[in-house]
């Protein structure tokens, strides 16, 4: 039998599967998560913005903001689940048979073809938190001054899910095929999402503490 989906365990469950010694969910899940969370806290924002007299001028953006971070949310959501999908194939693809030349040469070849995927999900994750600290800096400046920390902590979990997620990345690189070109494109690709996380999570950090002292 099978276990149900992250997005449907209580929390209690999943921390308790996350502190346990099985191979998924592990960081990369916890980093899709994490983003998942980013999200659900922009679009709280958004919610305590739209509909009040005082942001009305804003509240087309605000609901524009609102609706990416709950596309973002289910993505997520569904990233998780796929890293825990493709870690284990990868996981399974290592405790192939290597006694003879044929089956090493068949346990290098999926383990390559796993190591593709399990390296792609959490690139698109750290992709995906990018865009929903973009999202924590568009609505940190406008939203609902009462919900300010809430845009804050946001960002620090966006950028966290992003970062994370580059550490999967980068330890899975090494089993990636020969000449594979994840091996170039990913390392430049996080390197380009690092510094646009960086520069993104100080915007929004000062729009905070910005509007908090107010």
């Amino acid at each position: 039998m099978s276990s149900p989906p992250l997005a449907e365990l209580t929390v209690r469950d999943l921390t308790q599967r996350l502190a346990s010694s099985a191979p998924v969910p592990g960081g990369g899940s916890a980093s899709a998560l994490a983003g998942a969370l980013a999200a659900a806290l922009v679009e709280m924002v958004c919610e305590l913005t739209v509909g009040r007299p005082e942001y009305e001028d804003v509240e087309p953006a605000a609901r524009q903001i609102g609706a990416a971070a709950a596309e973002l949310r289910g993505s997520l959501l569904a990233a998780a689940e796929e890293d825990v999908a493709a870690y284990l194939a990868l996981v399974a693809a290592r405790h192939l048979a290597r006694d003879s030349e044929d089956e090493r040469a068949a346990r290098r070849s999926a383990i390559g073809e796993s190591a593709v995927a399990a390296t792609e999900v959490p690139l698109r994750v750290t992709r995906l938190a990018a865009e929903v600290l973009d999202l924590a800096a568009g609505i940190a400046p406008i939203g609902n001054r009462n919900a300010a920390s809430d845009a804050g902590v946001a960002a620090l979990l966006a950028a966290a899910a992003a970062r994370g997620a580059a550490l999967n990345v980068t330890i899975n690189l090494p089993s990636l095929p020969d000449g594979h070109p994840l091996h170039t494109d990913a390392t430049a690709r996080l390197a380009e999402l690092e510094s646009r996380v960086t520069r993104r999570e100080a915007e929004v950090q000062a729009a905070v503490s910005q509007r908090m002292s107010r």
